[in-house]
């Protein structure tokens, strides 16, 4: 396994992030040595809530939540997915799986032996983050969800599954924009949301140089499409940098990744979700299993604009009975940047009560 691993000159100008650097070293199946990096911020005696990341984000999606977490009295600890942010980043793509980030997360979890957790994940850091709970679920106290899942598909048509199958190796050039127009059309209920989310998979994919400033930007900020659209143009010819369109949000998620070399976790993950049957059924089903059974305080809570992940609320609901669902907060997918004090709020009720 080749291994890229970001240097640190490359994070020192971004604004916002004072949080000092944690490093593990772990081994994959390959006995390859991956380091993965944390922050452990706030009062050493005070509840420990952990909270994962998602896609294509680092842990500066929670930059703007641990002060507020802090101030309430709450020390967090949030890592950086293998892949992503100050991680190590495996260069290959059949280096990235669901089930390596999970062993490669539950390693972590283990060396630093992290106890009495509260948890909350979103997007990826929820499908990895839930799994790791039924693997340790002794290390867990209290578990809290949002815009995210356990996606669980056995029963998918064939058709759809074929449909999909053959979408990924259509010669299709997709821009941000008009696969964003597809994916917000996922929770539409017209259409199975696997035909909508293919769209992303294959963007991310065949998109050599991810642009992952412009998406984070497009997800969290509101910003003139005309801007984003030129500075796309700028970005495809090489050209990002003297765009005029960056801003400090656009340059700290480009600021892992020095060359689209480093970027295969960004594009390699999202064809992992498992919105169609494959190798993660067997584990998703063991997992489900334990969550449907779990007597832990679990709290579910959605910004509810997000079509990506609506429809995932009914089913986590479904899947853990003893969930409680807390009000809609909005923000869309990435609410811990645009709904930072609401989610904090809600998550220190939770974690006190």
């Amino acid at each position: 396994m080749k291994v890229l691993r970001t240097p640190d000159k490359y994070f020192n100008k971004i604004k916002g992030y004072p949080f000092k650097p944690i490093y593990t070293n772990i081994f994959s199946d390959d006995g390859t040595e991956l380091r993965i990096h944390h922050i452990d911020e706030g009062p050493k005696d005070g509840p420990i809530l952990l909270a994962m990341h998602g896609q294509p984000v680092w842990s500066y999606l929670y930059s703007k939540m641990i002060p507020i977490l802090n101030e309430y009295g709450i020390r967090v600890i949030a890592p950086d997915l293998i892949g992503y942010g100050k991680s190590d980043k495996p260069s290959s793509r059949d280096d990235y799986s669901y089930q390596n980030q999970v062993d490669w997360m539950n390693q972590w979890l283990l060396i630093n032996d992290l106890q009495n957790l509260t948890f909350f994940g979103q997007d990826w850091g929820g499908l990895i983050g839930l799994r790791m709970i039924s693997d340790n679920p002794d290390r867990f106290i209290k578990i809290s969800v949002g815009n995210t899942g356990l996606p669980y598909t056995p029963n998918t048509s064939e058709e759809v599954v074929n449909e999909v199958k053959e979408f990924r190796n259509k010669k299709l050039k997709l821009t941000p924009m008009t696969m964003a127009n597809e994916v917000r059309k996922m929770d539409s209920g017209n259409i199975h949301p696997a035909l909508k989310f293919m769209y992303w998979q294959k963007f991310c994919w065949d998109t050599e140089n991810l642009p992952v400033g412009l998406l984070n930007s497009l997800m969290m900020e509101k910003r003139s499409k005309n801007h984003l659209r030129n500075h796309y143009i700028l970005h495809s010819i090489g050209l990002s940098k003297l765009s005029p369109y960056n801003n400090d949000l656009m340059k700290a998620y480009e600021a892992p990744y020095p060359s689209p070399a480093y970027k295969m976790g960004c594009r390699a993950m999202p064809s992992h979700v498992p919105i169609i049957p494959d190798q993660s059924l067997d584990a998703q089903k063991k997992a489900r299993e334990f969550f449907k059974t779990t007597n832990k305080p679990f709290l579910s809570v959605f910004a509810g604009d997000d079509p990506v992940t609506n429809a995932m609320e009914k089913d986590v609901l479904n899947m853990v009975p003893n969930a409680i669902s807390a009000p809609n907060i909005g923000g869309g997918h990435f609410f811990q940047w645009t709904k930072s004090k609401e989610l904090s709020k809600v998550i220190s009720d939770f974690i006190k009560n």
